[in-house]
């Protein structure tokens, strides 16, 4: 933990002016920050979360009180990447997607995954928690493994993801038990980096303000936030043009909210992003009906599925899709670089500042 002074220094704002790992969020932070007050002080740290680098920001009078919470911080969080992440092999998700079966699971993955059924239904299948099997093709394709002397390289990938598809991919083959969870088919396999990051930011942001801190920023690959800024206004976030990483497209006043962005320029295979790590488990294609999109919730876990149930169904499907959850608001930007905030009436207009 390390404690900053009043006035951010340069190199604590490039911290923040960062592209976050799912698509471009950034809190802009940079444009002359006052004076937090005379108690009030910033302390950061740096998590690693299902895989992800991930920032904490909190504010507290009392340096030993805020260097506790975050050591709990970081043990809650190791103890739910020993759920959730991918990276590591003795996961529950892990071990889930080895050996087609995991006994006694924890109520956090129980949890986790009847919220991705549920957004599953909602969006008509664009939403898929079983479509790791995709990412699996996809990278041994483009990142084939030397040692393998280009074994990994099929000459039509295409056709390679939707037979795969159609063989491995279906929510409605996992079997959420009590005291088992099973795939109905052997080569199942689940990631939860589309929900889980968020279940992690609400775990965190809740137990921070159990604690009683009333300002936070936690960006741990989903962005939850607690409160207002520390010098009495709305946290200012920078939704960053997909087309020019380099500038802010528009920017959005938050206060006590949950926000996730779903974009093919968070992870793509190949360098004309046709190939990204956004599927449509219909097709096993990558998704492409849209640029990107931003969705606010009350929760950064269901900010995080309806960003990608949006992202993959298509603006025809926003409405819908996101008025199942009360409180939730988007923003859209098209393949032609347009901006559309979603409307009360589930319509989609052009955004406004």
């Amino acid at each position: 933990m390390r404690m900053l002074p009043n006035i951010l220094p340069e190199k604590s704002r490039r911290g923040f002016l960062k592209i976050a790992a799912a698509a471009a969020v950034v809190p802009a932070l940079a444009a002359g920050v006052r004076a937090l007050g005379p108690r009030g002080k910033l302390y950061d740290g740096q998590l690693d979360v299902m895989g992800a680098v991930s920032e904490l920001a909190l504010w507290h009078e009392d340096p030993a009180v805020a260097g506790r919470a975050i050591g709990q911080v970081r043990a809650e969080v190791a103890r739910l990447n020993g759920i959730f992440s991918l990276t590591r092999d003795d996961s529950e998700i892990s071990r889930l997607n080895r050996d087609g079966f995991l006994d006694n699971p924890s109520w956090e993955l129980r949890d986790v995954l009847g919220v991705g059924r549920r957004f599953s239904e909602l969006s008509s299948g664009a939403f898929d928690i079983s479509v790791q099997p995709l990412w699996q093709l996809y990278a041994a394709h483009f990142w084939p493994d030397p040692g393998k002397s280009g074994a990994n390289k099929s000459t039509d990938i295409d056709a390679d993801a939707r037979r795969l598809a159609e063989r491995l991919v279906d929510y409605r083959l996992i079997d959420i038990g009590s005291r088992r969870i099973k795939f109905g088919r052997p080569g199942m396999g689940v990631t939860l980096n589309s929900i889980g990051q968020g279940f992690v930011a609400d775990r965190i942001a809740g137990m921070l303000g159990e604690q009683g801190f009333q300002h936070v920023y936690a960006d741990l690959g989903e962005t939850r936030l607690v409160g207002d800024h520390p010098d009495g206004r709305p946290w200012r976030i920078g939704l960053r043009d997909p087309k020019d990483p380099a500038r802010f497209g528009r920017m959005l006043d938050l206060e006590d909210i949950g926000l996730a962005v779903s974009g093919g320029c968070g992870t793509q295979f190949e360098e004309t992003g046709r190939y990204h790590h956004i599927f449509d488990p219909r097709t096993g294609l990558s998704a492409a009906k849209m640029t990107a999109i931003a969705v606010t919730a009350p929760r950064a876990m269901i900010a995080n599925g309806l960003a990608t149930s949006i992202y993959v169904a298509g603006r025809e499907q926003a409405a819908k899709i996101l008025g199942a959850h009360s409180g939730a608001k988007a923003v859209i930007t098209t393949e032609g670089g347009e901006w559309l905030a979603s409307q009360a009436d589930g319509s989609f207009a052009a955004f406004s500042a």
